[in-house]
């Protein structure tokens, strides 16, 4: 089969490429799918550097969030069939065109979402879900700031912030993008953070601040984001997509009493298996009954995997990109 293999760790992904591996055969408990679709997350991008807080071994495939259909089942799996369509998570192993994984970590595959739409959802959207249910336990009608909004865990917040009836202000350094995000999810308000947001947002919420911030940005826009909050709110610490992960002196949350939150949707999960498997049913079915729609940027062949990347790394995304092994 073809994958995408990491064989050195480098800043500039020359060691990745996609090569011939063995076609993986599954054991008792497992199921090997066919890959349809693999959505780039931003961990994988660090993971091919070794700058993620998770780091395989090489050589590795990368990819976190896959779907498609099942090929071979192994011993014992009563679940499954072959034929069927699936979606998954793994930590690994999702650049390719096929993959093993144990059954118990699928689910069929939400049946009005496309291959590239259920690719793209899963770790976006458990990741909006723990934040703003778990962590923030959203109320409606607060205001919620989130930054990066025109990312794929960003936009993914928006929609989902729109559905539990948030007052939602997008936030991005685009103009053009911010003006797509309005147009797919019709936020309450757009920012641009270039030069400094604080005043758009207190005016935006009548001086009071928002309740909630979501963060997967850091750096200044973290800053910033600080000195938005209003009192009692909560600071949802997602990522450091700008490179640079900020600090925040402990004076300002005592001051204007909020919380900073920090969010790891899977790890979450494991800490409180009973909760992350209601988490993965509660995004499913919103998936499912149409409540949410996940936005697939563009969709890739796996040798084009370079390209896919760099869009990531260079901020030209709205929403998500998808390797599709069977193109």
């Amino acid at each position: 089969m073809k994958a995408l293999v990491v064989s050195e760790l480098s800043e500039d992904f020359s060691g990745c490429g996609v090569r011939d591996e063995p076609t993986p055969i599954p054991g008792p408990g497992e199921v090997r799918v066919r890959v349809r679709g693999a959505s780039i997350n931003f961990p994988d991008l660090l993971m091919t550097r070794g700058g993620y807080q998770f780091k395989p071994p090489l050589p590795f495939t990368p990819g976190l969030d896959f779907s498609g259909e099942i090929d071979a089942v192994g011993e014992g799996v009563g679940a499954f069939k072959v034929g069927d369509d699936v979606v998954g998570g793994a930590r690994t192993g999702g650049f390719a065109e096929f993959i093993v994984v144990p059954a118990q970590g699928l689910r069929r595959k939400p049946p009005r979402l496309s291959f590239a739409q259920a690719a793209a959802f899963p770790a976006a959207y458990l990741t909006a879900y723990v934040a703003l249910v778990r962590r923030a336990r959203i109320e409606a009608a607060e205001w919620v700031l989130v930054n990066g909004a025109s990312g794929g865990v960003g936009l993914a917040c928006v929609d989902l912030a729109r559905h539990l009836g948030a007052k939602v202000i997008a936030a991005g350094a685009s103009d053009e993008k911010l003006a797509r995000v309005a147009e797919l999810y019709q936020p309450d308000a757009t920012v641009n953070v270039t030069g400094g947001f604080r005043d758009q947002v207190k005016t935006i919420t009548g001086g009071r601040g928002v309740d909630v911030a979501y963060d997967p940005v850091g750096g200044d826009v973290f800053d910033e984001t600080v000195r938005c909050m209003a009192f009692d709110g909560r600071l949802l610490v997602i990522g450091f997509a700008s490179g640079r992960i900020p600090t925040v002196s402990v004076n300002m949350p005592l001051i204007k009493g909020f919380s900073v939150v920090g969010v790891r949707a899977g790890e979450y999960g494991r800490q409180f298996p009973q909760r992350g498997a209601e988490n993965i049913a509660a995004i499913d079915a919103l998936a499912a009954s149409g409540a949410v729609n996940p936005h697939v940027f563009a969709e890739l062949p796996l040798e084009r995997w370079r390209e896919g990347f760099e869009m990531l790394q260079h901020r030209t995304v709205i929403g998500k990109v998808v390797l599709r092994p069977d193109l």
